[in-house]
């Protein structure tokens, strides 16, 4: 239940982020939205770490060198999501971003790899992301005809 509840805090914090980074985006630009998100993520994180963990915070366990790397593709997500959420509706973007994330979790968790157990495809998973992919078309091209007679009728 406790995995679910974060997951539930963090799919609606990654939406009023993506808002504010547009936002903050119409007025400063996509690299300086993206080291503004990021530098602020840094220093929060740097300051309740030594809060919570204290020296503890830099004990790292050994892991593998290429997982230092994933402040870096945080600068890649960032920056997609601000561009994507200037040409599409957040709404759009959102729900294909998180659809995006399903179907690599899927590949990731079926394939085992980058260190993952190796989790068997079901064609119930394959179906469950095709009901996602098509909630976004229904929400991206529903509605277009009630919009074209509401501009008709103006």
């Amino acid at each position: 239940m406790t995995g679910i509840l974060f997951s539930l805090m963090a799919g609606s914090l990654v939406s009023i982020q993506a808002i504010f980074n547009s936002k903050v985006n119409e007025r400063a630009g996509t690299w300086a939205t993206t080291t503004l998100v990021l530098g602020l993520g840094f220093l929060a994180s740097l300051t309740i770490g030594f809060i919570l963990e204290g020296k503890q915070l830099f004990a790292w366990q050994e892991m593998q060198p290429w997982f230092w790397f994933s402040g870096l593709i945080g600068v890649g997500v960032v920056m997609s999501l601000v561009q994507a959420m200037k040409r599409l509706s957040p709404t759009i973007a959102i729900a294909i971003v998180m659809t995006s994330e399903v179907l690599f979790a899927l590949l990731w968790d079926s394939l085992g790899w980058m260190g993952l157990e190796q989790v068997p495809f079901t064609i119930n998973k394959l179906l469950g992301v095709l009901v996602i992919i098509g909630g976004i078309f229904v929400l991206k091209f529903g509605g277009k005809r009630e919009r074209q007679k509401v501009s008709e009728a103006a």
